[in-house]
């Protein structure tokens, strides 16, 4: 059955009409006349049955529809165009590894470990993506994901490989002249928490024998390197795993006044979807991750 979508060009036209808010300008981006844009955004309205733009002497401007739509076929094109360079720079090879990954992990501990993985497999192209939450393997195309959390994700193999254990730190000017905190020192400082770990003060106070009512107070942030800059700039006391912020414990940016940690709950696993458990690369990949994670 003829699948029911309009033509790629037709499609570009109106999303860089959309985006400029203006045919002219969509005209000069695609080297096109601006009665051809014209001629593609009707052909396109006239397809859907539905109005995208209102003309007026002063211009165009979207209808609510022609927003919505835009903002959908934008966010296709950009992954055609994803694809597409994927393949073009890949040749159509099988080594090419989509990893999702959360942000802060990736950055500060995945990625200055790449050039050994690279040492060992110079044929694999690793290509990564910040994803902070779980999400279907068949809407995206990933071949495996990190991520933290309880391992229970469908339709996927698990692997722990690597537990946190944060401490508190602070900017040295917040408490100066003092370096250190007393446990309950730490309660007359702002609480700075995290999106994605709701409940980590509350377990430190625990981990401590003690009950705090307001450790789940505070600003909150969703990524590490947020609550990172936060706590720098003075803002409160963060709870960070020390190896996500080395350069800034090394830098005298950040100093831990209380050395007291505790192991989390949940850990960072590696993600293999039933569908690429026969993959060689991935295979690969997720041996020599598994390789430089902590042993439990």
């Amino acid at each position: 059955m003829r699948r029911k979508v309009p033509s790629t060009t037709v499609l570009m036209g109106f999303e860089a009409a959309a985006r400029h808010v203006s045919f002219t300008e969509a005209a000069e981006e695609l080297s096109l006349t601006q009665s051809a844009i014209c001629r593609q955004i009707a052909s396109l309205e006239e397809f859907l049955g539905v109005k995208l733009f209102r003309r007026g002497r002063q211009g165009v401007r979207l209808t609510e529809a022609g927003q919505n739509y835009h903002r959908l076929v934008a966010q296709r094109l950009n992954e055609i165009e994803r694809d597409t360079l994927s393949v073009m720079g890949n040749h159509g090879t099988e080594n090419a590894l989509e990893l999702a990954v959360v942000p802060t992990f990736g950055t500060r501990w995945l990625i200055p470990r790449l050039p050994r993985f690279k040492a060992l497999h110079p044929n694999i192209t690793v290509n990564m993506t910040n994803k902070t939450r779980p999400f279907l393997f068949s809407d995206t195309p990933f071949d495996a994901a990190i991520y933290f959390g309880d391992g229970e994700w469908s339709g996927t193999e698990t692997t722990v490989f690597m537990r946190e254990r944060p401490v508190p730190v602070c900017s040295p000017d917040l408490i100066g002249p003092r370096t250190t905190l007393t446990y309950e020192e730490i309660l007359d400082y702002p609480l700075l928490q995290q999106t994605t770990r709701p409940y980590a003060w509350r377990h430190w106070f625990r981990s401590l024998d003690m009950r705090v009512e307001r450790d789940m107070s505070g600003q909150r942030y969703e990524l590490f390197t947020m609550l990172a800059e936060a706590a720098t700039h003075g803002m409160g006391i963060a709870l960070i795993p020390p190896f996500l912020i080395e350069r800034e414990l090394e830098a005298g940016q950040l100093i831990v006044p209380v050395s007291h940690s505790f192991q989390s709950q949940g850990g960072y696993h590696f993600v293999l979807p039933d569908h690429r458990r026969d993959n060689e690369a991935v295979r690969l990949f997720r041996d020599w991750v598994l390789s430089e994670g902590e042993p439990e």
